[in-house]
């Protein structure tokens, strides 16, 4: 599987951020996402990994999260070595945001969370199966026929990880527009987060769309300069 490995240009790595992309599960690349990940990486001296995973609906439900279990195990182990450290956050916009959930939950299956300080979910879709109020909000978008529509059953939680346990989940933080569809999905997935004990911090921004961090924007700005802020203090909390 193709990963796009962007470092910093000075010193060390300090950390690694595993960035899966959106698009539907059907659309988008890891390349789209270069120069926000060239200002990450320089910007904290941390090294950006990202994932190529396969996309729907040539390549449907679960070629995408195991795609993605299998770059954060290489993340944490063999490319950890190399990079020094294995420190890592997570991160993903829109269907990314979904994977970026179900593979930390895979992560937590597997106990090998212990060296991710955290999870940036941007706007994610987290309920693909249209039974909660917020997934009935978009339960006849076509890529989700393209990408789950031959899982009988779309609440299970590697689908729709608002249904899964979700204890024992490292810190997250989510941002999303009030003017998203999503939002309702949103709110609940950082509802159901901290009943079961997580650290959460929900970011709803006005007059934001959809997708809004990848427009040049103001409020695109301040919401990518929070995350770059909440993700040095996560690895200044790390041991």
């Amino acid at each position: 599987m193709p990963l796009r490995v962007t470092t910093p240009v000075a010193g060390p790595s300090r950390a690694s951020y595993l960035d899966i992309h959106g698009g539907g599960f059907y659309l988008g690349s890891a390349a789209e996402r270069d120069a926000r990940n060239a200002q990450l990486a320089d910007a904290l001296e941390i090294t950006v990994v990202s994932v190529e995973y396969r996309l729907a609906p040539e390549h449907p439900w679960p070629a995408a999260p195991d795609d993605c279990e299998a770059a954060a195990v290489w993340l944490l182990g063999e490319g950890g070595a190399a990079l020094g450290t294995n420190r890592t956050v997570l991160g993903g916009a829109s269907a990314g945001a979904n994977l970026a959930m179900t593979t930390m939950l895979r992560l937590r299956d597997r106990e090998l969370l212990g060296p991710v300080a955290g999870a940036v979910l941007q706007y994610g879709a987290y309920d693909l199966s249209g039974r909660s109020p917020g997934g009935r909000l978009y339960a006849d978008e076509w890529f989700i026929k393209a990408y789950a529509g031959h899982v009988e059953d779309r609440t299970t939680p590697d689908v729709s990880p608002l249904y899964a346990d979700l204890r024992g989940l490292p810190p997250s933080l989510m941002l999303v527009g009030a003017l998203d569809p999503l939002l309702e999905d949103n709110l609940a997935m950082a509802a159901r987060l901290a009943a079961a004990g997580n650290e959460v911090d929900l970011r709803v921004y006005p007059e934001s769309l959809h997708g809004f961090m990848a427009h040049p924007t103001t409020m695109a700005t301040l919401a990518s300069e929070g995350v770059e802020s909440w993700i040095v203090r996560r690895l200044s909390e790390m041991p």
